[in-house]
């Protein structure tokens, strides 16, 4: 598993490469949101366990992470403070607030798109499950766990790219 986040993580520098690249930017830091996975680590009592992060990311002493919002809501870049109660883990986004079922069931093509562009973003690709609506105010979900992490900047995206619809990779 160590190997499969490893080519995540140089996969996630490429393709982010390419675009600042593409529109011509260069980053100015580099940092990840490595999610949904398994990690060996050391608990404090000296015992080596494995931590499976399901929703949520590292946030050690710190750690960068990213927390983003839905798209075209605001997103966080955080330093972990390594709480050892959360296994020194914050979420790593807003999180879903009605199910990718009711979302398709309730959300129109329409009322997603004009959330969007109210808020300026451009939409490269996206199913209606994952339209804005279906997910948690990210405000709240940042200031719910203040304790986990300390803000140290906030974006605000400008162009979405995800499956169209799911099952798309």
């Amino acid at each position: 598993m160590e190997l499969a986040g490893k080519f995540a993580s140089a996969n996630h520098y490429v393709i982010h490469h390419r675009v600042a690249k593409a529109v011509g930017l260069k980053e100015a830091a580099v940092v990840e949101n490595h999610h949904n996975f398994a990690w060996r680590e050391k608990l404090p009592d000296g015992r080596e366990v494995i931590v499976h992060r399901k929703g949520a990311t590292p946030a050690g002493v710190g750690v960068l992470g990213v927390i983003p919002g839905a798209m075209g809501d605001a997103g966080y870049v955080v330093r972990g403070r390594g709480v050892k109660e959360s296994l020194e883990s914050a979420s790593h986004g807003a999180g879903r607030q009605m199910s990718r079922k009711a979302a398709l069931n309730s959300i129109s093509k329409r009322e997603r798109d004009e959330y969007l562009k109210q808020r300026g973003v451009t939409l490269l690709g996206g199913g209606l499950d994952e339209s804005p609506q279906a997910y948690k105010p990210i405000d709240e979900v940042i200031a719910a766990q203040h304790d986990l992490v300390e803000v140290v900047g906030k974006f605000t995206p400008k162009i979405v790219r995800m499956a169209d619809e799911p099952g798309d990779i």
